[in-house]
């Protein structure tokens, strides 16, 4: 190992001459949200991540066609080299993803989704500010 060359493919540079690395993330969707509405909120996620950059350009792949869901690949690149600040950018993905899902009324799967609710589990937007139940303790 000592001797042989070593490359680090989750590190980008950019046009720009920019550096940074390759941040993905999936989410798992009911064949019944067509695919282009999902590659299209992914992306809406990734531009309103603030450390997500535009060069290169995000994008996504299907890695899986399951028996209930399609799993999908969001690949981005995030525009530091600061180790410690992928989980703060993680994080804000995750919730871009979240909004962005919910604001156009799509549940998020998981992998253990079995069959459909009754109804849709999306938080709707006059409910995305609620504070925590400090009587439950």
């Amino acid at each position: 190992v000592a001797g042989n060359l070593t490359r680090n493919f989750s590190r980008i540079r950019n046009s720009a001459g920019g550096s940074g690395y390759v941040l993905d993330t999936t989410v798992t969707i009911g064949y019944d949200t067509p695919w282009r509405q999902v590659h299209s909120m992914l992306i809406e996620a990734a531009a309103a991540t603030p450390e997500i950059l535009d060069d290169p350009a995000p994008y996504v792949v299907q890695t899986a066609l399951s028996d209930f869901y399609v799993a999908y690949k969001l690949v981005v690149n995030v525009g530091t080299d600061v180790p410690s600040a992928r989980a703060k950018a993680a994080s804000d993905l995750h919730a871009a993803i979240q909004d962005a899902f919910n604001r156009h009324g799509v549940q998020i799967m998981s992998p253990h989704y079995f069959g459909d609710p009754s109804s849709p589990k999306v938080v709707t937007r006059d409910n995305w500010h609620t504070q925590p139940d400090s009587s439950k303790k």
